[in-house]
């Protein structure tokens, strides 16, 4: 890595108060300048502070939604490079992270060497990527379903839930469960 890295600032938006804390220290070894909040509330007051012009957003944090920080951030500085993580990951919040400014789309668990790899790449895809040939199965598309409705709630799982024709709580039962 270059000495340009010592002038990087990022920006950690996570809930998981251990898992901000790993990933802030890492990044700071990496010569990062970090900050880290658990959530929209505490935004503005660490953009104003930090400036940031790297930001790494957690998809879910808590009731709230990642992307509308992934929004805020994007308007304050579209040049800003954000990577959203989720253990959540669909195709459609995917698609509404990168509608909605960010650079990068990653599954957890994901480390700061995916991290850094996902900021250095933004902006690039791969047309050599191989194509999968398997036909998707009925658990992913139902995952799939779930998430863009989930998405065209504005992720309100009450909602989502009278859309999807079924009782909140067996939507939250589905969504707490691991999709692999």
């Amino acid at each position: 890595m270059s000495d340009g890295n010592a002038q990087r600032r990022l920006l950690i938006i996570e809930d998981d108060a251990m898992f901000a804390r790993t990933l802030a220290r890492s990044f700071e070894r990496r010569g990062y300048r970090v900050t880290a909040i658990a959530g929209p509330a505490e935004l503005e007051t660490a953009v104003v502070a930090l400036r940031p012009d790297h930001a790494v957003v957690d998809l879910r944090l808590g009731n709230a939604s990642g992307l509308t920080c992934v929004e805020r951030l994007h308007a304050i500085d579209p040049a800003m490079r954000i990577v959203v993580l989720t253990g959540f990951a669909s195709i459609a919040t995917a698609v509404e992270a990168v509608k909605l400014g960010a650079t990068n789309y990653l599954s957890k668990p994901a480390n700061s060497d995916d991290i850094e790899a996902a900021f250095e790449a933004s902006g690039t895809g791969d047309a050599s990527v191989e194509l999968d040939a398997a036909p998707t199965s009925l658990r992913t598309l139902e995952w799939e379903h779930i998430h863009q409705t989930l998405a065209d709630c504005g992720f309100n799982v009450s909602e989502a839930a009278r859309r999807l024709g079924m009782h909140r709580r067996t939507l939250a039962r589905k969504l707490g469960k691991r999709h692999l």
